[in-house]
């Protein structure tokens, strides 16, 4: 049976004779069953006898093996002087890799960042940032309300009302995240991302915030010199408020964001003193500064999953 085992050619015969051998009805299978009938000597040397054949079959069908795959090699051959097929890779979308690079800007200013929950309660959508009901700044947004009273977060200043109810002051942090407002064309979607800031310590001023804004712009668009224009604005969770614009290609003045100083109402729901503390708050959607970091004309095209715009615009 060795040598039987040993000359064999094929995995195919090595199969038929394991078969014939360890089978249903094979010979060791035979052998095996009578094996109650045996004295121990008779015993041990069958189970010697089983245990060797075993591992001839499986040294055996090793060979085979490595024989086929040697010979498939040999009929293998490989120009490397070709040229390689070219592949498609992977690459971050252009709203991750603007989100990558306005946190690492923000996070080397000493700004930490925080998250929250996308589904909110009146108080930290509205109420807390100086919203009261009856406050007519609700009719600025048109929000998603659900059966329960929640709202889906119509902006990411939720999270600076939750980061000063957890840490009080002072604070600097950011606050990034999904919004949701039904609103849907060419510069609109009814789901956007926003990254907001707050900065609240003692003797802070609207000189501070603009500096930040400066020099945050000036990175994440990779340019020396940037012109900026402040314009007077409202918004009901910071007085003074302000609208930032900046000078783009052709002299145009674009909306970059909004800001201002902290209202003190806001700094009272968070119970922190704003007698003591002050700071500035500023928020922008990074789908927007990705517009115009990209040179698109429709923030829809983000999350169309288009593969064929995204390799055309370099992604």
């Amino acid at each position: 049976m060795q040598e039987q085992i040993k000359n064999i050619k094929t995995l195919e015969e090595l199969q038929a004779l394991y078969t014939a051998t360890f089978g249903k009805n094979g010979t060791m299978t035979a052998k095996l069953r009578n094996m109650k009938n045996m004295d121990n000597d008779a015993r041990a040397e069958l189970n010697r006898e089983n245990t060797e054949l075993r591992e001839l079959f499986k040294t055996r069908q090793t060979e085979l093996e490595y024989a086929a795959m040697y010979a498939r090699l040999e009929k293998q051959r490989l120009d490397v002087s070709l040229n390689a097929v070219p592949e498609n890779r992977g690459t971050l979308h252009p709203l991750t890799q603007s989100l990558h690079d306005l946190s690492m800007i923000l996070e080397s200013f000493g700004y930490e960042m925080w998250t929250g929950p996308e589904i909110e309660d009146d108080w930290h959508n509205f109420t807390a940032l100086n919203t009261p009901e009856y406050h007519p700044a609700r009719d600025m947004q048109d929000t998603f309300f659900l059966d329960n009273g929640n709202v889906m977060r119509t902006q990411t200043s939720a999270i600076q009302i939750r980061s000063m109810e957890k840490t009080g002051a002072p604070i600097k942090m950011f606050g990034i995240g999904a919004t949701y407002r039904k609103e849907m064309d060419a510069t609109h979607s009814p789901m956007f991302h926003q990254i907001e800031g707050l900065y609240i310590d003692k003797d802070i001023t609207m000189s501070d915030l603009i500096a930040d804004v400066r020099e945050f712009l000036k990175r994440f668009f990779c340019v020396d010199n940037i012109e900026l224009r402040v314009r007077p604005s409202y918004f009901p969770f910071t007085e003074p408020s302000i609208e930032i614009d900046m000078k783009w290609h052709g002299g145009k003045w674009l909306e970059i964001m909004g800001a201002g100083m902290v209202h003190p109402n806001v700094l009272r729901n968070c119970n922190i003193d704003p007698d003591v503390y002050q700071g500035f708050a500023f928020g922008f959607g990074w789908d927007r500064l990705a517009m115009l970091k990209y040179g698109l004309d429709d923030i829809r095209k983000f999350y169309d999953g288009d593969v064929r715009w995204l390799q055309a615009t370099g992604f």
